[in-house]
């Protein structure tokens, strides 16, 4: 029994990165409905594990997840933990 759940977590698709199969060549830190998907409930970004975005978007991704936060498009903190 133990060697089929092995075989089974062994078979799971691999993510591809969203921005890779759009084509996107910028993320815009201006897009706030885009980001907030890779921001977690407490602020936190998302790490790529995760999301499967690639190293180059996650970079991308990150810097305009930090510009959106410091123009205030985005917020640091969620509501509930104020």
């Amino acid at each position: 029994m133990r060697r089929m759940a092995k075989q089974d977590q062994q078979i799971r698709k691999r993510r591809t990165c969203r921005f890779c199969d759009s084509k996107d060549i910028y993320i815009d830190y201006k897009d706030e409905k885009r980001l907030i998907r890779f921001v977690s409930e407490q602020g936190k970004i998302i790490p790529k594990r995760i999301t499967g975005t690639c190293a180059r978007h996650q970079r991308q991704l990150v810097q305009a997840i930090k510009r959106a936060r410091h123009l205030a498009l985005i917020p640091f903190v969620s509501e509930t933990i104020r």
